[in-house]
């Protein structure tokens, strides 16, 4: 345990990043920012340029809201945050002598995507020794590979939707032969995205031949991986899953329902975070008691299976007649105060600052290492 009864606990929080997700992980920063009591919370904000530069930003959340369908990001400007080890900050600027930020006792990584969700932050803080909220390197890389995050899954006996990968090497000698095993394996319509990214950035439906090689090459453009998955008809549910207190086991929140308009053929980007009213979230979800209890513990079940931590959003199909696939798990779901984790446990009885607290509490609980 940290010596953090008599002082204020120190958190960097850091935001933006490299990925497509910089702007979302930005917004989610401003949500956590906003929380974070300063009577007991000495906050660094901690921003990650679109070129990978870590520069110290400003604390106030407002900086980082939505504006109409303008989106916040992290500017290029101030000195170069550095961190040399056992959570010692320094600030670097051109042509001054570093000045040291001093020892954080805990990081909150605000990363969505590629270069801070997958694994690579995790690894960074793990080689400084600095506790950090969230899974480790192992269950963040894998939660953002939804192919290999669905080989674990259904290695687990968890049931998940059909898919065809679609490799780096193979798209472009072999697209013939691949349209052709996405014809005959799962048959039309269906959806592509990119195999590491989130916030449905690069999915699309494709419908024949024609629409899945421009679904593919969209994909492409986030990442050289891409999954194409069948189309599920029914219910897209969601729960959320903690860590349990004082290694207890892990606790699932109640289930939501995310309902789309006419509007929308898939929960895309556009329907996540620009404003709309042709979407819903339906918290608890208008399930049966056992439906609901089902997707509980099933999602407590991918929780253990992929080996995470701290916490998790299990998301699921619920087909018509009455079975359930998983369609994955995010490690770092989004975290504003709209979102669909803090919502779900707002209603399950933990509301935004005391999530927040308790996300923190279990990092400093959490030894560094392997454990």
């Amino acid at each position: 345990m940290n010596d953090t009864q008599d002082r204020r606990i120190r958190v960097a929080v850091v935001y933006g990043g490299r990925s497509s997700e910089h702007e979302i992980s930005c917004v989610t920063a401003g949500g956590v920012l906003a929380a974070l009591d300063p009577r007991r919370y000495e906050v660094l904000p901690i921003g990650i340029t679109t070129t990978g530069r870590w520069v110290l930003t400003s604390a106030d959340p407002d900086r980082l809201a939505i504006k109409g369908h303008s989106m916040p990001h992290v500017d290029d400007e101030g000195g170069t945050v550095v961190l040399p080890g056992r959570g010692e900050l320094a600030v670097q600027s051109p042509g001054e002598v570093p000045r040291m930020l001093g020892a954080v006792d805990v990081v909150f990584p605000l990363l969505h995507g590629p270069y801070g969700e997958d694994g690579t932050i995790q690894g960074l803080l793990e080689l400084a020794d600095v506790r950090y909220v969230g899974s480790g390197v192992l269950a963040s890389a894998v939660g953002m590979d939804k192919h290999v995050m669905k080989l674990l899954l259904a290695g687990a006996g968890l049931p998940v939707a059909r898919h065809v990968l679609v490799r780096p090497s193979a798209w472009e000698p072999q697209r013939d032969r691949v349209v052709t095993e996405v014809e005959r394996t799962l048959g039309w319509p269906v959806f592509v995205k990119p195999a590491r990214a989130g916030s449905s950035m690069g999915v699309s439906k494709a419908r024949d031949a024609a629409e899945l090689e421009a679904a593919v090459l969209a994909a492409r453009e986030h990442d050289p991986k891409v999954l194409v998955e069948e189309a599920v008809a029914g219910r897209e549910v969601e729960c959320g899953v903690l860590e349990g207190q004082g290694g207890g086991e892990p606790e699932a929140s109640v289930v939501g329902e995310i309902r789309l308009g006419p509007g929308h053929e898939l929960y895309d980007f556009e329907a996540k975070y620009l404003p709309g009213d042709d979407v819903s979230l339906d918290i608890p979800a208008d399930l049966p008691a056992d439906v609901a209890e089902r997707v509980r513990l099933m999602s407590i079940e991918a929780f253990q299976a992929l080996s995470c931590e701290s916490l998790a959003r299990v998301d699921f199909f619920l087909r018509d007649d009455g079975s359930l696939l998983v369609n994955e798990l995010n490690t770092m779901p989004g975290f504003t105060p709209t979102s669909m984790f803090p919502q779900l446990w707002a209603k399950t009885g933990i509301d935004y600052p005391s999530l927040v607290d308790r996300l923190v509490d279990t990092a400093l609980r959490r030894p560094t290492g392997l454990r």
